[in-house]
Formats: C-alpha cells, structure tokens, sequence
C-alpha cells in the first residue's frame, strides 16, 4: 500500500461497463515520512468516498481490484482508506538510511 493526497477527480461518459458507478480521483503519491512527491499522479478507484486535499490509503494490483469489488475490474489503484494521522520515529529512519548507505560501501 502507499499514501497519497487527492488533487482531484476525473469523470468519463464513456468508459469500460465494470467503472460504471465508480468515483475516479486523481492521487499524487507521496512520501510518508517528509510529505514530498515521489512519482507522477494517479487515477484511483474511490470506494470510501474520499475528497480533495485527504490523504489517502491506496491498494494496488489484484487487492485494488479485490477491494473494488470485482477481480476482473479494471483498475490498477483503489483507495481503502483515509488517514487520520501517523507517527513516525524519524531516529529509526536515519538510522536505517545510514545502515543502507554503509551495506552499498
């Protein structure tokens, strides 16, 4: 799963039969800890009925599918949920960067 902030909605007349009835957002993913982009924006299936400026929780693949309510669907991201706040113990992170960064050396 990944995190993302919806910027906002996409709307088709015309589409395959199986998105009829789903909301479509627009998700730019991002990084949990410090909050940057880390990739381009993408089309997700909403379920939960999330809106613009929430950060959500995204599945992708066949659990994407899954949660949208059909395996044969065809979407590649589905928000699941939307994330009332975190808590990261950032010394945790630096440490481990450091031990990465160590291991390659």
């Amino acid at each position: 799963m990944k995190i993302g902030i919806v910027i906002g909605n996409v709307w088709s007349t015309k589409k395959e039969q199986k998105l009829s009835g789903l909301k479509l957002l627009i998700v730019q993913p991002i990084n949990i800890v410090d909050g940057s982009t880390n990739s381009s924006p993408i089309i997700v299936a909403d379920i939960i009925g999330a809106g613009r400026g929430e950060i959500v929780i995204i599945a992708g693949g066949s659990s994407a599918r899954k949660a949208a309510g059909d395996s044969e669907i065809p979407v590649d991201a589905t928000v699941v949920g939307i994330v009332d706040g975190s808590d990261i113990d950032s010394s945790l992170i630096n440490e481990k960067q450091e031990e990465n960064i160590c291991s390659k050396n």
